[in-house]
């Protein structure tokens, strides 16, 4: 069992930064590969970056590659998103997921259904 809290959202201009961060609780080991994803009303999940249990692989949208990224510290079981040159495209609800799973390819670690456990989601707002 594993408890994923978000925080870092907020409300920013276009150009603009922020870091989320996830904290897990509970069983809180490195066997988790952790992913971010994020979701607007009327639309489905969509698979923003991914990360390997050891940190050594990083997965990313092409939506995002080169303005986000993607970190983990195991020591504090926590995982993070450094979000940069911020677009108001960006603007959602964003989640943090884990998975069990051993198997790190990027089809599994972008598919929302692979994910067991996931966090409550922070609000990220970007303004023109």
């Amino acid at each position: 069992q594993v408890q994923l809290v978000e925080s870092g959202g907020g409300l920013v201009q276009a150009g603009d930064s922020l870091r989320l961060s996830c904290a897990a609780s509970g069983r809180t080991s490195s066997r988790y590969a952790m992913g971010w994803f994020r979701q607007t009303p009327g639309k489905e999940r969509e698979f923003v970056a991914a990360i390997s249990r050891s940190g050594g692989l990083t997965y990313y949208a092409d939506s995002v590659k080169g303005r986000f990224t993607i970190s983990r510290d195991n020591a504090k079981n926590t995982v993070y998103l450094q979000m940069n040159r911020l677009k108001p495209e960006d603007t959602a609800v964003y989640h943090c997921a884990a998975d069990v799973r051993p198997l790190e390819t990027i089809v599994v670690l972008s598919t929302p259904r692979m994910y067991d456990y996931w966090g409550q989601g922070t609000q990220v707002t970007v303004s023109s």
